[in-house]
């Protein structure tokens, strides 16, 4: 009987990276005159595509970043994972229980994606089952890369159920169809539910909210 695909966001979702790659991208910009909080940084650029990160930037500090801007960035970015990332609390052991088809999803580039699932251990449960936006051109929150990932791995949107921590990303599994949970903490669960996703506090809770033995997208496939 056909199960259902668990497609996960990769940054807060599975690695602990918000923080950290906000905390770097603020202290990169403050050499360039424009001073952020971290906490407004993340609020402002989780789940959003670099274009649109650096469009925020430029607009704030009324003038262009240097052209080798984002090759900084992500250097810097690939250093701070390689010394201090660590896996969201919990996913390791949920992950061993969902016996379940898994992949990434992410609008990271796939060598960002594939740094930090190697630094915390986890790329050995989601080798060749990477998907990226770069690899499409379509970023959340546009349905596409859940649309290609689940396509990719022989499933119908239906029978998909996205693990997202940013309102983009609930709201492209909104629009794909697919079923959306809403990975958060409580202070901000009202935003995620308002775009659609059932939420939850804890990687500890994935499991019991997953489909085992979904009738429905056996029935979905075989359609």
């Amino acid at each position: 009987m056909q199960k259902e695909l668990v497609i996960f966001d990769c940054d807060g979702v599975l690695v602990d990276s918000e923080g950290l790659g906000n905390r770097v991208l603020v202290e990169f910009i403050a050499e360039f005159g424009l001073a952020m909080e971290l906490e407004e940084a993340i609020l402002l650029f989780k789940g959003c595509k670099m274009a649109d990160c650096v469009a925020v930037i430029e607009q704030r500090l009324g003038k262009k970043m240097p052209p080798d801007f984002v090759t900084q960035l992500r250097t810097r970015t690939a250093e701070a994972f390689e010394r201090e990332l660590r896996p969201v609390e919990g996913i390791e052991a949920a992950l061993d229980k969902i016996n379940l088809p898994i992949c990434v999803a992410s609008s990271g580039p796939p060598e960002k994606i594939k740094l930090a699932l190697r630094v915390t251990n986890l790329l050995p449960r989601f080798e060749g089952r990477i998907f990226s936006s770069y690899q499409i051109g379509s970023w959340k929150p546009a349905p596409d890369l859940f649309l290609h990932a689940a396509k990719s791995m022989g499933f119908q949107a239906a029978c998909c159920t996205v693990v997202e921590d940013s309102i983009l990303g609930v709201r492209a599994g909104v629009t794909a169809g697919m079923r959306v949970l809403g990975y958060t903490e409580q202070s901000e669960a009202t935003l995620l539910e308002a775009s659609g996703a059932s939420v939850f506090y804890s990687m500890y809770q994935l499991p019991s909210l997953l489909c085992t033995n979904c009738l429905l997208c056996y029935r979905t496939i075989r359609q």
